[in-house]
């Protein structure tokens, strides 16, 4: 019996050992008989997904960001020592030029002028005085009464007294002065952006009180790098896009600094925008762009037509009827018009894929279908059927 169930067993192993064996010889020839069928498909595509490389002129752009800023800001700083009395703005009101924004205690001014007008007063005096004794001494002198010394004597007093005169009436317009620059007076015309004080406090000499903003021009302070500094000038346009808008804005370059920043290699550019309606303010993020025109022509696909695969850009074409996948170098490249330059790896009369296919195989048979005259230059969103 035990020999009788070896023997059984053995032939059901290997029963199985063969069956195992026609199963795998089935699945390969049914897969290669896939791949032969797959290889004998003929992918059709359509005239607009089909192109030929165009010569296109390609503009550059350079790009640089920061915050606006206004350059018409003005500080209202207290020009006396004493106490914030009032003020009649706040942040966002709009001023004018001359406006009175607020009052200061200045009794101590105030006190100083009457001081140097009664000195002035008393300096009037004391001239009058020193006249009216030059003019007896001159009568006396002509009478020969008195010597010509004391003549000189009074005239020197008189000098004396009208100088006197004249330093009290520079100090008391100095004192006057004083007050008159001591009110808080808008500098220009615009809308308050902070106060630094409140009513009531102490403030000294220098002291910021109010922050006044022009918004009519504002301007945007960037860098750039210095290989493309040079391509910039003063007054070239500029599109600037704000933060919070969807349609840029026309700027202008009003200056580019003279030398580059040591660390960053980069070199300042202000663009000067008009803001005639206040729209845009200080503070806002904006991105600029410049478009510097191209002088030449360049060969071209689509953007769509570039893959990329193991770090090397590839495009499909078809030549004589079959698939082939081209590695190809790209240069510029323009967002705006869809394409990119090809330096090398086609020439004008290839047949490129305008789309990216999914399961192309090199090697492929394919044809373009219902093409009339030269091939459409403009890809459209559809697959190989």
């Amino acid at each position: 019996m035990h020999k009788r169930w070896l023997f059984t067993g053995g032939v059901t192993a290997a029963v199985a050992v063969l069956a195992v064996a026609v199963v795998s010889r089935a699945m390969s020839t049914n897969a290669e008989g896939a791949k032969k069928k797959a290889s004998d498909v003929t992918l059709e595509f359509t005239p607009a997904e089909v192109v030929r490389p165009q010569l296109v002129a390609l503009p550059s752009v350079i790009e640089f960001s920061g915050p606006l800023v206004a350059p018409g800001t003005a500080l209202v700083r207290a020009k006396a020592a004493g106490t914030l009395l009032s003020l009649e703005v706040g942040e966002g009101s709009r001023v004018r030029a001359g406006q009175t924004l607020g009052r200061v205690d200045l009794a101590e001014l105030t006190s100083r002028v009457a001081e140097r007008n009664a000195a002035l007063d008393s300096a009037r005096a004391q001239l009058a005085q020193a006249q009216r004794q030059h003019e007896a001494n001159q009568r006396l002198a002509d009478q020969q009464f008195i010597s010509s010394s004391g003549l000189e004597a009074s005239r020197a007093a008189l000098e004396t007294a009208r100088a006197q005169v004249t330093a009290a009436q520079m100090q008391l317009e100095t004192s006057r002065v004083g007050v008159r620059d001591a009110a808080l007076v808008a500098p220009i015309s615009g809308v308050v952006a902070k106060r630094h004080v409140l009513p009531g406090e102490k403030v000294s000499v220098e002291q910021n009180v109010l922050t006044i903003v022009d918004l009519a021009r504002l301007e945007l302070a960037g860098t750039v790098g210095t290989h493309e500094i040079s391509q910039l000038s003063e007054g070239k346009a500029v599109q600037v896009l704000i933060e919070g808008t969807r349609a840029p804005v026309v700027g202008k370059i009003a200056r580019i600094a003279p030398a580059a920043e040591p660390l960053t290699r980069s070199i300042g550019v202000t663009v000067a925008l008009d803001n005639p309606n206040e729209i845009y303010r200080a503070g806002q993020y904006a991105l600029a762009s410049v478009v510097l025109d191209d002088p030449a022509k360049r060969l071209t696909v689509p953007g769509s037509a570039v893959a990329q695969a193991l770090g090397q850009e590839h495009v499909w074409l078809i030549e004589n009827g079959v698939l082939v996948r081209r590695a190809v170098t790209t240069g510029r490249r323009d967002a705006a018009q869809g394409r990119i330059e090809v330096l090398s790896g086609l020439d004008r009369d290839a047949q490129v894929l305008a789309a990216r296919f999914d399961n192309l195989s090199e090697g492929g048979r394919a044809v373009v279908v219902g093409a009339k005259g030269d091939m459409a230059s403009t890809p459209a969103s559809s697959s190989a059927r």
